[in-house]
């Protein structure tokens, strides 16, 4: 087992070098240029922008040099001048994800304080996936082609095909307009009201747990069905076990595997949701950050949020790898 998070953790490695390629040329691919949109803002509140001043700007961000050269710099491969002029490493290599552009603020400062947000998100997003896809699932297995069995199959297509962004908006309209009421919008950390955060919480988890407890219910369906009809399963019946023992300890644990896999793959999916839904409910998370500084131009920023949410993909997928292990003791890594 060591030997083999070591290896998938030295894979990690060339995977998120080239994540770290594509993300820093793909993002200086997007139209308009930062330069531009600063000089502009310095025009409208001084009242001046010449192109002296743009090339000013270009020169103090290091923008004037090779894209080879600021992606080793910002690497930290290729040595970065100060102010004064002096040449030093300070780049990834060095723990330094650079400065943002238009705050003034580290970007691992920035995302330590967005952070917590998207993962208090992601995590109550996941939890409410599972607990309606679980069950509902199973359930769906053990009474085939029953009035709860069509239920739940609606259930799951209506999560499938029904956008999150949709209904949150939904949400936003109606029962201002006939309730007059809207969900909060001002965000509250939880370390002053743990329930005024969680009531917070509670909508856009439910939206964003949307996205993946459709596919994850209609998997847990297909595997059960599988698996209630092996032979170890009419043995368990034959010996008079009750219903609960053979589905959950017989069956369930056995037909989690692909859909623990399943989950995995859904993970960035739902990482992509939580752009959208934090952007409707003004959370102050990693995906309204990316957001934010897609609209800014901020390259720094915006690299240092995919590398983060890169690796965190990386890790999650090591993770269900070994879950595999816990479910099945047959699974041995090597």
């Amino acid at each position: 087992m060591r030997a083999y998070i070591i290896r998938r953790v030295a894979l990690m490695v060339p995977t998120l070098f080239l994540v770290t390629v594509l993300v820093f040329c793909v993002i200086r691919l997007i139209p308009g240029d930062v330069i531009d949109l600063m000089v502009a803002e310095r025009s409208d509140m001084a009242g001046m922008g010449t192109t002296m001043d743009a090339d000013y700007i270009r020169h103090l961000l290091g923008l004037d040099v090779p894209i080879h050269i600021q992606y080793g710099r910002w690497l930290g491969v290729i040595q970065t001048p100060d102010a004064e002029g002096n040449l030093s490493f300070n780049g990834i290599f060095q723990g330094n994800l650079g400065s943002s552009l238009w705050m003034d603020r580290t970007v691992i400062d920035e995302l330590g304080d967005r952070l917590p947000v998207s993962l208090e998100l992601g995590a109550m997003s996941l939890m409410v996936a599972l607990l309606f896809a679980l069950p509902i699932g199973t359930y769906s297995a053990i009474r085939q082609d029953t009035i709860g069995d069509y239920i739940g199959r609606t259930i799951a297509v209506l999560a499938i095909s029904v956008p999150a962004f949709w209904l949150a908006t939904l949400l936003f309209v109606y029962p201002s307009i006939y309730l007059g009421w809207t969900p909060p919008v001002e965000y509250i950390p939880i370390a002053e009201n743990p329930g005024a955060n969680l009531v917070q919480f509670i909508i856009p988890a439910v939206l964003l747990g949307m996205l993946i407890s459709g596919t994850t219910m209609r998997m847990t369906r297909t595997m059960m069905l599988e698996v209630l009809r092996q032979d170890y399963i009419r043995t368990a019946w034959s010996k008079g076990l009750r219903e609960r023992i053979v589905v959950v300890r017989h069956a369930l644990r056995n037909a989690l595997i692909p859909v623990v896999s399943m989950i995995g793959l859904l993970l960035p999916i739902l990482i992509g949701g939580t752009v959208v839904i934090e952007q409707i409910f003004a959370l102050p998370g990693i995906g309204r950050l990316m957001l934010t500084s897609i609209q800014m131009r901020d390259y720094p920023m915006l690299s240092g949020v995919n590398v983060l949410t890169a690796s965190f993909v990386l890790i999650c997928n090591l993770v269900v790898d070994l879950t595999y292990a816990w479910l099945d003791p047959r699974v041995q890594y090597r």
